[in-house]
């Protein structure tokens, strides 16, 4: 079973990614922000993270940073209320997509990131 690292400081959202992601069969793990996120990536990497870009502390942006700085080279979905998303295509993410409340999009690209993934070997810790 794959499993999904769910980056978002809104605890319903959480709950709603979680709900949603489950009933495609997938395991997920919720965290509130970038702190977290890294933490949790060290105890157990997953298949995929989709990632909120706006949050206090360690905010999206960081936590790719961070990602990069570790030779973390795991599927990301960005997944923001923020639309201005193009000032962050230069980061090595696998699809950006702005909030809605229709998560068959973000479904779709989970599969299809993952799908992508499984062809090409991921790098973990170094």
């Amino acid at each position: 079973m794959k499993t999904i690292l769910v980056v978002e400081n809104d605890l319903n959202q959480r709950r709603l990614y979680q709900m949603e992601l489950e009933e495609e069969g997938y395991r997920v793990v919720l965290v509130a922000d970038g702190r977290e996120a890294l933490r949790q990536m060290k105890e157990d990497l997953p298949d995929l993270v989709v990632l909120d870009l706006l949050m206090p502390g360690l905010d999206g942006v960081e936590t790719l940073d961070w990602m990069a700085e570790l030779n973390l080279d795991l599927p990301v979905i960005v997944y923001s209320a923020y639309g201005g998303l193009d000032r962050y295509m230069s980061r090595a993410v696998d699809a950006y997509l702005v909030k809605s409340s229709n998560l068959d999009p973000l479904k779709a690209e989970v599969r299809r990131a993952l799908m992508k993934r499984e062809r090409i070997p991921s790098k973990t810790w170094a």
